[in-house]
């Protein structure tokens, strides 16, 4: 299917999926770019309301104190009242959401109402390379520019290029920390993962452990290209256990 011919099929949801350090993020504005429709991200809807004060940002904060997850009926209706809004009209990226089964069901009856095909990329990192990744990390805490030790080290070892401040490692960057939001990733992932492979609904496996952002991403276009009018692919790169953390 050419790119025209891509972007005249629409509307589209393309879900995205990866864990922690996998380049969802960037892969997702890629998709913007390319096909000119919105990323949609729950935690940003779920952050903008309670800077804003609204009732649902306040319900919402009064939850996340108490340690309570945000209920899915809630979340379920942020996305509904999104995904009905003009600009998403031609489809729209779905980040972040769904994170559970209930969500995911409800997701599907929300594309069925509104004619929208969808289209499920899911990331696959090796979780070793992730720890590599993010272990490298080091950010400037003046400016805020990030660095790699590995694939954007500072012209100065441990110095930020732009003002000469020490360069830290944050919180979540941590190995300890970084083992523990994957661990979670899995064991809140999986369930969905697997509720779309066995649902029938378009699912691709993309391996993005070791090329750069831009070659992953084209891989993602062909998916795309090929993939509205394909069979949704059945070999998974790992299932639940495989490429185990190294301890």
């Amino acid at each position: 299917m050419a790119d025209a011919e891509l972007k005249a099929s629409l509307p589209i949801a393309v879900i995205m999926f990866g864990s922690p350090g996998s380049g969802k993020g960037t892969q997702s504005k890629y998709l913007v770019a390319w096909l000119g429709i919105p990323q949609i991200s729950t935690g940003d809807m779920l952050r903008d309301h309670i800077r804003r004060g609204t009732e649902i940002g306040q319900s919402i904060r009064a939850l996340m104190r108490s340690g309570t997850l945000v209920p899915d009926e809630l979340v379920n209706k942020l996305v509904e009242d999104r995904i009905t809004q003009p600009d998403c009209g031609r489809g729209f990226i779905l980040d972040g959401y769904p994170r559970t089964t209930a969500q995911a069901k409800e997701m599907m009856r929300l594309l069925a109402r509104a004619g929208a095909g969808e289209v499920v990329i899911h990331l696959v990192v090796d979780y070793n390379i992730i720890i590599s990744r993010m272990n490298g990390r080091r950010v400037c805490p003046k400016c805020g520019t990030l660095y790699n030790a590995v694939s954007r080290p500072p012209k100065t070892e441990g110095i930020c290029d732009l003002d000469g401040e020490a360069l830290v490692i944050r919180e979540d960057d941590r190995e300890e920390v970084v083992r523990e939001r994957l661990t979670q990733y899995d064991a809140q992932t999986w369930p969905v993962i697997e509720y779309f492979r066995n649902s029938g609904a378009r699912l691709f496996d993309v391996d993005a452990s070791k090329d750069r952002p831009e070659v992953v991403f084209g891989r993602i276009q062909k998916l795309l290209e090929g993939g509205l009018s394909a069979t949704r692919k059945d070999d998974p790169l790992r299932t639940p256990g495989e490429g185990a953390l190294a301890q």
